[in-house]
């Protein structure tokens, strides 16, 4: 092989010099018809190869969405056009529908990693040249409030539910042209100030961007190194932070609870030890020890082949010593996705497992496994899903895996190491403590024993460890559902349960209401809209409430 010259190097260096430049001011260069065209390629392609994604958006506002946009590019700087199309893919609230993140933030990012704790966004981590302001709290981003900022910046996220924003969601927040192109800041500039509260102060502190290569984390930590700090107290790990740069996969022997921790942070094989083989491991050594409990945890697994998922549901299955409740603990949250996802909904199906945590970032079934799709003038990749998942039937495909035991953490938590959610795995002792509450408060109604559901329904939707079940959507579908079936007596029975559990819902006593009307208990409605006006005098409800009063009183 010959050697390479000095001048050698040279010409390779202004060649890979030009490249880049060239690739990097290609964009800037189109015209707004290119980046038009663009879009209605992209347009073009969704309907012919992908109708299908038309499930949570009908084509219809998809088509409005583009002829908006299509309007409006040519008012728009380069990155506002790259956040709008990244803003088109996202409509269709697939995680796996997406134009990467990578390609509106590579060039510029806040030098801050956020966390959405119980209490609040919290910077977790900085680059040290920051670090005073490290563990502060947010407060606004420029002039707008948090809360009205992460509004803003949602619909460039392609979020599947809630939880996909906190877990995937909230690094759109560091970016100056999503904070720019979506209204959070008047005017672009790589230079964005946010207002925080630490230790009792609130001040302004002002950012400039860096590239999306010098930030340090891993699975939505911060990784501290020479550059980066972390707000965790470093000199404790907690089980699902440990080894999480160098193995995707690990087991740990608790001795003295006789219980064996498991973290699984991908569904992809290391190159040490492929899964199969981790999982042989494990098994043999549950077989060979005392292991009364297994606590499995899959909070920061963000997918990979739901294939390998196989052999350890067959392996708990074949365990009864650990696979009954009380034995087994599955830990999820709001990472937990893909294929991660797969394996959630095959340990529910299969399993005796009590999960616990955070509900997951995916939908129960979905749409996943990507196609790229490559826009011919900007070259910009999107990738848009094409197989369908369903571990669920149909009509209980939830928009998440809802944990039987809620548990979160509070900022506190994090930076002391406390895992709240391994210790209530921990501490679990088996109490009649209802797995599932719908379930639970069903069997009561079929059972007629409506004083026991109005008690535990009461008692339940009040429980912080069933915060994530939604009694007020299910108890209202199910309402409706009985009085559609010709069950009148049992379904104002559900919705009035529902607004007495909820007393400040207008939703909740416009169904009631809108029901007692159907039936034609006049008076019974017209209390319920009036209640509905003294919550919502001013607003749309109580607008709507007033004219169905007046309808009302001229029957």
């Amino acid at each position: 092989m010959k050697s390479i010259t000095t001048q050698s190097i040279r010409v390779i260096a202004s060649l890979l010099f030009l490249i880049t430049t060239v690739k990097g001011t290609s964009q800037e260069a189109l015209t707004a018809e290119q980046w038009q065209e663009d879009l209605r390629y992209l347009q073009k392609i969704v309907h012919a190869e992908y109708p299908f994604l038309f499930k949570k958006i009908t084509s219809a506002s998809f088509d409005k969405a583009i002829e908006k946009f299509h309007g409006e590019i040519p008012k728009l700087e380069v990155h506002e056009i790259k956040v709008g199309l990244t803003r088109m893919v996202s409509l269709f609230e697939y995680g796996h529908s997406q134009i990467p993140f990578g390609t509106i933030a590579k060039e510029a990012v806040l030098p801050i990693n956020l966390y959405h704790f119980e209490d609040g966004i919290f910077i977790e981590g900085v680059q040290k040249k920051h670090q005073t302001v490290l563990g502060a709290k947010v407060l606004k981003i420029g002039e707008m409030p948090i809360e009205i900022a992460l509004k803003a910046i949602r619909p460039v996220v392609p979020a599947e539910n809630d939880q996909y924003f906190k877990g995937y969601g909230l690094r759109f927040l560091t970016v100056p042209a999503v904070l720019h192109a979506q209204g959070v800041i008047p005017a672009y500039s790589n230079t964005v100030s946010l207002t925080l509260e630490k230790n009792g102060q609130v001040f302004e502190h002002a950012f400039s961007a860096i590239p999306l290569a010098d930030v340090s984390k891993e699975y939505g930590f911060t990784v501290p190194n020479d550059t980066w700090e972390s707000v965790r107290d470093q000199t404790v790990t907690p089980l699902y932070l440990k080894h999480l740069q160098e193995k995707r996969y690990y087991f740990e022997y608790l001795k003295d609870a006789k219980t064996i921790y498991v973290r699984q942070s991908s569904v992809f094989s290391d190159d040490t030890e492929t899964l199969a083989a981790f999982y042989e491991r494990l098994f043999a050594f549950i077989d060979a020890n005392d292991v009364d409990k297994m606590i499995y945890d899959v909070r920061l697994n963000g997918g990979g082949n739901n294939y390998n998922n196989k052999p350890l549901i067959k392996g708990i299955m074949a365990r009864p010593k650990i696979n009954q409740r009380g034995k087994l603990f599955y830990i999820i949250g709001r990472n937990t996705f893909s294929a991660a996802q797969n394996l959630t909904n095959e340990i529910d199906n299969y399993t005796e497992a009590i999960l616990v945590g955070e509900p997951t970032s995916e939908n129960q079934n979905f749409y996943g496994d990507a196609r790229k799709v490559t826009l011919p003038n900007s070259g910009i990749n999107a990738y848009l899903s094409f197989a369908w998942w369903q571990d669920k039937p149909q009509w209980e495909g939830m928009k998440w895996t809802v944990p039987h035991i809620a548990k979160t953490m509070t900022f506190e938590d994090y930076i002391m190491n406390n895992d709240l959610v391994v210790e209530a795995a921990m501490n679990y002792t088996e109490t009649g403590f209802i797995l599932n509450p719908l379930e639970h408060l069903t069997q009561l109604f079929i059972n007629g024993k409506y004083e026991q559901l109005k008690k535990d329904g009461f008692a339940i939707a009040n429980d912080p460890a069933y915060a994530y079940y939604d009694f007020q959507e299910e108890f209202g579908k199910a309402g409706y559902r009985l009085l559609t079936q010709g069950n009148a007596e049992g379904g104002l029975f559900i919705l009035g349960l529902v607004a007495e559990f909820y007393p400040e819902s207008t939703g909740a006593l416009w169904s009631l209401a809108a029901a007692q009307e159907q039936l034609k208990l006049y008076d019974k409605a017209k209390e319920n809209y009036k209640k509905i006006i003294s919550l919502d005098p001013n607003g749309m409800t109580g607008k709507a409430a007033k004219m169905k009063v007046t309808s009302l009183n001229k029957e």
